[in-house]
């Protein structure tokens, strides 16, 4: 292309800690041309996310089900984006369907990885090379800059900002003071049981630390209510169930007052890591060499065995042991020496 594009459009994803790594994205197209103009065309439940990313102009709405088809109106879509007049399209899903808006649309550069046959949709079309870019945010970042281009050592991290009005506004909502340091454990994947560490093992981390005076809220959607009512119970009550109970804008702004966030590997992962806060991710069925938390205070805890990673939604052997076996005592260990860097 002769000259950076100025207007450019994003399909987004559709998972929260996807949307939140191509937070990085944005943030690389604004540090190559400080005046462009970024829209990202995403489901509207994404938008707290993308009001928190001060590099996007504007959310439009993709009124669409996930995985439907929507053929027309895909096509009316396209067609009133059609009035932007955007110069570059950045296409995130592999999908052929999520191509459609963009060629509807008649948007000059069409950029995206060539995973389902998008020949005719796509006209910037690249071919991953996963030894090149073997990071998903390397491969987000890639889309930035032209093809097969090396990228820089170092990347931007997502850093979603808070403003402190609507945080209090969410403390007072929930009835939560900050009395006390906050621990805050994500118990839930969406993804399925195999990247869920015991809820044992989390209620053992919770006793510890209501011990040591501090108070745990527990985070996580309406599907993993269960699960946070389960470790609630073996702490006879002592926790703050919050599952289910926020808004994704008022789990954001109550993330962003945690003194520690111990998750599994899950959107509230990378949500706690593009807050800044001091962070232990519990990883087994998945793989660091992948995604990351993307945050300098961020910590892992595994527990390395044959079998793992398999990146399965449950555990193809049945055993579960990347996850059984890593007890609470070892992370109990990462989670102080956690606070301990916090603190310097």
């Amino acid at each position: 292309m002769n000259q950076q594009p100025n207007k450019i459009l994003i399909i987004g994803p559709s998972w929260v800690g996807d949307m939140i790594m191509t937070q990085s994205l944005f943030i690389t197209l604004k540090n190559i041309n400080p005046g462009a103009l970024i829209d990202v065309l995403a489901p509207e439940w994404t938008w707290p996310l993308l009001e928190r990313m001060p590099e996007v102009n504007q959310a439009i709405s993709m009124d669409l089900k996930h995985g439907e088809l929507g053929w027309k109106k895909r096509k009316n879509i396209g067609r009133r984006l059609q009035a932007n007049q955007y110069d570059q399209v950045i296409v995130i899903p592999n999908s052929l369907k999520s191509a459609l808006i963009p060629y509807f649309a008649k948007i000059p550069i069409r950029t995206g990885w060539l995973k389902e046959p998008r020949y005719l949709l796509l006209n910037d079309l690249r071919r991953l090379d996963k030894s090149k870019y073997p990071l998903m945010v390397q491969r987000l970042n890639a889309l930035a800059y032209p093809d097969k281009t090396t990228l820089p050592d170092s990347l931007p991290e997502p850093a979603l900002a808070v403003e402190q009005n609507s945080v209090q506004q969410a403390l007072e909502k929930h009835k939560l003071e900050l009395t006390k340091p906050v621990l805050i454990l994500c118990p839930g994947a969406e993804f399925g049981p195999s990247k869920r560490w015991p809820e044992n093992h989390y209620s053992e981390v919770a006793n510890q630390y209501l011990d040591d005076n501090w108070q745990v809220w527990l985070f996580g959607s309406a599907n993993d209510n269960t699960v946070c009512q389960e470790i609630n119970d073996m702490t006879k009550g002592r926790c703050h169930n919050l599952a289910g109970e926020t808004s994704l804008a008022e789990a954001i702004d109550l993330m962003s007052v945690a003194s520690l966030v111990l998750s599994n590997d899950s959107g509230l992962m990378h949500m706690a890591a593009a807050l800044k806060r001091p962070l232990v991710a519990v990883y087994g069925s998945t793989s660091t060499d992948f995604t990351p938390p993307l945050s300098a205070n961020s910590y892992i805890a595994q527990k390395p065995i044959e079998c793992s990673p398999c990146f399965k939604r449950e555990c193809p052997l049945g055993h579960n042991q990347c996850m059984t076996e890593l007890m609470p005592g070892d992370v109990l260990t990462i989670l102080k020496d956690t606070e301990m860097e916090a603190s310097k």
